[in-house]
């Protein structure tokens, strides 16, 4: 689901030549359930997605009330997944600035996604290695 999630978010790019942004202006930082109807359904067309374009279909299996989530049986728990864009365009993103217990730093990348892997939250598991 990481990977879905970081193509849709590069498909957005692509197609307006921004990120998509929460009702704030500000990049998403996770997969709440703003950014799941953001980037879900072609009426939303707030944040900069004029087109109402559907950049993503989600299984239910990784939805709850909180918006996109691990699937059951990840971890201790079904959570949001981290996004981090590199909005500066440093052609890396540093995971470790939003969760300090992280050990990976300066990713390769415009776009990271990643979730948690229970119980230590040491280590991430999504988009990058």
């Amino acid at each position: 689901m990481a990977e879905s999630i970081k193509t849709a978010v590069n498909a957005f790019y692509a197609e307006y030549s921004a990120y998509p942004t929460n009702s704030s202006g500000q990049t998403y930082t996770n997969t709440s359930l703003e950014f799941l109807g953001f980037m879900s359904t072609t009426t939303n067309t707030n944040g900069g997605n004029y087109r109402g374009i559907a950049f993503l279909e989600v299984p239910p299996k990784f939805t709850n009330a909180n918006g996109i989530v691990t699937p059951k049986g990840f971890g201790t728990g079904q959570s949001n997944f981290f996004v981090l864009i590199d909005k500066g365009g440093l052609g890396y993103v540093n995971p470790k600035l939003v969760s300090s217990t992280l050990t990976n730093t300066n990713v390769a990348s415009s776009v990271a996604v990643w979730a948690m892997e229970n119980p230590t939250n040491k280590t991430a598991v999504g988009t990058f290695k």
